[in-house]
């Protein structure tokens, strides 16, 4: 039996073994995008970091479903298909279609469930209705409203007193509330917006509601694992918890899992300062293994900061990766290796992502190293089979080392300058001092130009060249 997952659990605060309903069967719901626009990289993080979850979780357990939405109707959506003159569905399908595209680039695996909250509406107004019937919500001028008085346990995830849930600007305050926190199920369309009909008249769905429709009809309660963006915790998941408590009278989620933000150059995205960077703009310079990596590369609950030195290095990495499988380009890879025992434990200890590639790295070097061809296939073997888990170096490396390669061939620098580089880099190491070393190793593979250390001495050649 494998040794139990941990993960933080945002509810406890603390790092916990994964708890499931079933020993060999795991249910885990993602918020999805609000299908307006192009996903941006702030999207695409938890989108990576939930797949490689997911990889994890079939490793693991016999059975894994894993959902995850698209909001396909909102305000937004509304504006957008308005401002186009088309309907919502021409918006949505645009952008969906898109997100996969985007998403499929980087390595992201489709999940189980793809569950759209159009698709859902009869769920959505059973589940509105049960809030009724059961004392918890209340209609008041076209709208329906979840009363948070009548759910005491309101604010354990967050941990937010009622001041400061009050204080918050995604909370709106409105004069048909009985109490300033209580959020919309259902709210009335004019005769512009799209709309349902239901018992308390043609209207759409309120936002927080949906997931839980959606988990209700697909997964049932309670669910192992919820995820999602650390901006979600509040309101929305916050929500999540009580209307679905009160309408099934059930525990809701064992684990909720929250990654954090991203920046961009140390300042946050937004569309006033302009530095929104699109999942597809990026891949227009780089390959979508390399922005998965990027990605990867800082622990999902701590912030990460993206910028052109963070891609760079994943570029460079993913470069030595590649040239060590490519010199071992014509061994077989054998079938049923499981990955390395210390990549799955650090993956079990809350998703460690980035002690899980420094292992990793040590598997390359153990390949470089090997003196025979039955240590080599083995050591290959290892290394795909741990980089699998992570939805790593599963490309072929002549193919791979020439996306990876800069577009000008590091025709930027001058031979005079390489040589200059290569000559300080073999003093360094005749000194023993690797850092300066390496970092003139990354120098020169920022250029566009790789370079190995053999037992001959320093070789050097253009990213993308296979070696004569």
């Amino acid at each position: 039996m494998n040794p139990p997952i941990q993960l933080y659990n945002t509810l406890a605060r603390q790092k916990q073994p994964l708890r499931t309903e079933r020993p060999d069967r795991v249910t885990m719901y993602v918020c999805g995008p609000t299908v307006y626009n192009f996903a941006h990289i702030g999207n695409a993080r938890p989108a990576v970091v939930f797949d490689v979850l997911a990889r994890l979780l079939r490793h693991d357990y016999r059975e894994v479903r894993y959902a995850r939405n698209f909001t396909d109707v909102d305000d937004k959506i509304n504006a957008a298909a308005a401002a186009e003159g088309v309907p919502i569905g021409t918006i949505t399908d645009r952008y969906i279609d898109a997100y996969h595209e985007d998403m499929q680039a980087l390595g992201v695996l489709a999940p189980d469930l793809a569950p759209r909250v159009t698709e859902h509406i009869p769920a959505i107004i059973d589940l509105v209705q049960a809030l009724i019937e059961r004392g918890h919500a209340y209609v008041e001028q076209a709208h329906v409203l979840f009363h948070v008085p009548s759910y005491p346990a309101y604010g354990q995830l967050s941990g937010r007193r009622t001041e400061d849930m009050l204080a918050g600007a995604r909370v709106e305050v409105a004069p048909y509330k009985r109490d300033p926190l209580d959020f919309v199920l259902w709210k009335p369309s004019s005769p512009a917006q799209p709309g349902w009909d239901s018992p308390w008249g043609r209207g759409r769905p309120g936002w927080h509601v949906e997931c839980t429709a959606m988990i209700g009809q697909h997964l049932g309660f309670p669910i192992d694992i919820h995820g999602g963006g650390q901006d979600l915790i509040f309101p929305h998941h916050e929500n999540e918890i009580a209307q679905g408590v009160c309408a099934h009278g059930t525990l809701y989620c064992h684990t909720w899992v929250h990654n954090s933000f991203v920046t961009v150059n140390g300042q946050k995205m937004s569309k006033s300062l302009g530095n929104v960077l699109l999942v597809r703009d990026l891949l227009a310079h780089a390959p979508g293994e390399a922005i998965r990596l990027a990605l990867l590369s800082t622990h999902y609950r701590r912030p990460l900061d993206w910028n052109a030195r963070r891609l760079a290095a994943a570029r460079q990495a993913l470069m030595r990766f590649y040239a060590s499988l490519a010199k071992a380009g014509q061994l077989p890879v054998l079938a049923g290796v499981p990955p390395d025992a210390q990549v799955l434990a650090a993956l079990r200890n809350d998703l460690n992502v980035p002690g899980a590639l420094a292992r990793l790295h040590a598997l390359r070097v153990d390949l470089d190293d090997a003196t025979t061809d039955t240590a080599r296939i083995q050591a290959k073997s290892c290394l795909l089979a741990s980089a699998a888990v992570l939805g790593l170096l599963q490309q072929a490396p002549g193919r791979a080392m020439a996306a990876l390669a800069p577009s000008d061939g590091g025709r930027t620098m001058s031979a005079h300058r390489v040589q200059a580089l290569l000559d300080e880099r073999r003093q360094a190491r005749d000194c023993r001092d690797f850092a300066r070393a390496d970092a003139l190793r990354d120098e020169l593979e920022a250029a566009g130009f790789m370079v190995e250390d053999t037992r001959q001495g320093m070789v050097v050649r253009p990213m993308g060249k296979e070696p004569a």
